[in-house]
């Protein structure tokens, strides 16, 4: 089958090689005789939701999010019809914040999301930096990657967070969660990028988008990762040696 990616803002948020999930995906869904097509969404382009299998939106500076936010917030009613009819979302770091209700910077000034999410991000006052671990008990899996936030993202009471801290900062620092999910929506502040050192979250995506293009469940064929495992294991090292929360 053919999976429709949405990537949205590419020249805008693409920083810490963000990009690299797109090639990751792309690769393992030809490794299954699947083909990846990606369009690019960017400023004043129109959603066309119905033809989206999985949205991707990367992480950016400060200044990128300021640029893209009212924009984002205008493709929000496309966007939300698309999560509604099942369609997959990654949001990572920056395009995390803004799959929630808002940003608000140090000034007071506000930032629109889209609220797909349930949070809200507030500018922190110190960096949070480092190898991460997280324990996703949902899925029985860990996920490796390395954050690089000032923002402390809260989320709303009830929230499901993508998983718990084993070591790293998380979304906040204190609360011990990473990331959030809802349905077939995924925050995260892991970069690296993520996906090529945690394939099983990459397959669970390819496996979801599939789903939405065919209309049923997917099993997807085996790969040999022993590489992506080695990767992993490295990541999963220095995150364990830098300890909890820090």
């Amino acid at each position: 089958m053919r999976i429709r990616v949405g990537h949205l803002y590419p020249d805008h948020l693409n920083i810490y090689a963000d990009r690299g999930n797109i090639a990751v995906l792309a690769g393992r869904a030809r490794a299954r005789g699947h083909t990846l097509e990606v369009r690019a969404i960017g400023l004043a382009d129109s959603v066309p939701w119905r033809e989206i299998d999985l949205f991707y939106i990367g992480g950016g500076q400060d200044k990128d999010q300021e640029l893209i936010a009212a924009d984002l917030a205008g493709k929000g009613a496309a966007l939300t019809e698309a999560a509604a009819e099942g369609a997959v979302f990654l949001g990572v770091c920056g395009g995390y914040q803004l799959l929630g209700r808002s940003y608000r910077d140090r000034a007071g000034g506000e930032l629109p999301g889209v609220g797909l999410l349930p949070l809200h991000t507030l500018a922190g006052t110190r960096r949070m930096i480092g190898d991460v671990l997280i324990d996703c008990a949902w899925a029985g899996e860990r996920l490796v990657g390395f954050e690089n936030h000032g923002g402390a993202t809260i989320l709303d009471p009830g929230a499901t967070p993508l998983g718990r801290i084993v070591a790293g900062f998380g979304n906040d620092g204190a609360s011990g969660y990473e990331g959030a999910r809802e349905g077939r929506i995924y925050g995260t502040y892991l970069h690296g990028p993520l996906l090529p050192r945690n394939p099983w979250f990459a397959d669970r995506l390819l496996a979801e988008a599939l789903e939405h293009r065919g209309g049923h469940p997917v099993e997807l064929a085996e790969l040999d990762d022993e590489l992506e495992h080695a990767a992993y294991a490295v990541a999963a090292a220095r995150a364990t040696a830098r300890g909890g929360r820090q």
